[in-house]
C-alpha cells in the first residue's frame, strides 16, 4: 500500500495530536503530518501552499469539532474558499470526541468531508480509510 505524502491534524488537543502522529508514522500510513493546535494557523498554512505549491496540498486532514477560537464548522466554511485544484485531492474527516448523533449527522452531510470517527485515532481507522478512500 502506497504512502500518504502529508497529513494534517487540527485539533486543540496537544496529547491527542502527539498520539496521532505517533500512530499514523508507527503505521507508515504518512511521511509528514504536521499538527496545528488552531484552525485559523492550518487555514493559514493551506492558504500559503495554494498560492504558493499546490501540490504540496496535504492528502488528508483530520479535523476536531470543538476547539476554541475557529470550530470545526467554521474551518469547513473557510476551507470551502480555497481553490478546488488543491481541495479535490484532499480528504477532510472529522476526528472528534463529540458524541452528539447531531454533530456525527452534521459532519457527514458536508460534501467535503469523508466520514466522522471517533477519538482516539487507531491503525484500524487508517486501515479503513486506505481501504476505503485512498486510492492504491
Amino acid at each position: 500500500m502506497r504512502t500518504l505524502k502529508k497529513v494534517v491534524l487540527v485539533d486543540d488537543d496537544q496529547v491527542n495530536n502527539f498520539v496521532c502522529e505517533s500512530i499514523i508514522k508507527n503505521e507508515n500510513f504518512a511521511d509528514e503530518v504536521i499538527s496545528f493546535e488552531w484552525a485559523e494557523d492550518a487555514l493559514a498554512f493551506l492558504k500559503n501552499i495554494t498560492e504558493n505549491d499546490i501540490s504540496n496540498f496535504p492528502e488528508l486532514i483530520f479535523l476536531d469539532i470543538n476547539m476554541p477560537g475557529m470550530d470545526g464548522w467554521s474551518f469547513i466554511e473557510e476551507y470551502r474558499k480555497l481553490p478546488v485544484e488543491a481541495t479535490r485531492q484532499c480528504n477532510l474527516f472529522m476526528l472528534s470526541s463529540a458524541v452528539d448523533r447531531k454533530d456525527i449527522i452534521s459532519a457527514k452531510s458536508h460534501k467535503e468531508v469523508k466520514d466522522f470517527f471517533s477519538k482516539p485515532l487507531s491503525p484500524e481507522i487508517l486501515g479503513f480509510i486506505k481501504e476505503e478512500f485512498i486510492a492504491i
